[in-house]
């Protein structure tokens, strides 16, 4: 399934997949992810769309705003 809301995406990276959303974690995927010249964000865009990425991002923001 590809999550389509914040709270999809959040019990999916945290629940499904069991990933700790740390600070260190939501730095290193935002410094790829923005990056557009990044190979693995090519693919992500090719595979999902910009729009989902933007998505992604935006998610990965609002989660870092409450990591400490």
């Amino acid at each position: 399934m590809i999550p389509k809301t914040y709270q999809q995406w959040y019990r999916c990276i945290t629940e499904e997949c069991g990933i700790p959303l740390t600070q260190a974690f939501i730095t290193s995927r935002l410094a790829v992810l923005q990056d557009p010249g990044h190979q693995e964000t090519r693919r992500f865009v090719s595979l999902y769309g910009q729009s989902h990425l933007n998505s992604i991002v935006q998610w990965f923001k609002k989660v870092q705003e409450g990591v400490s």
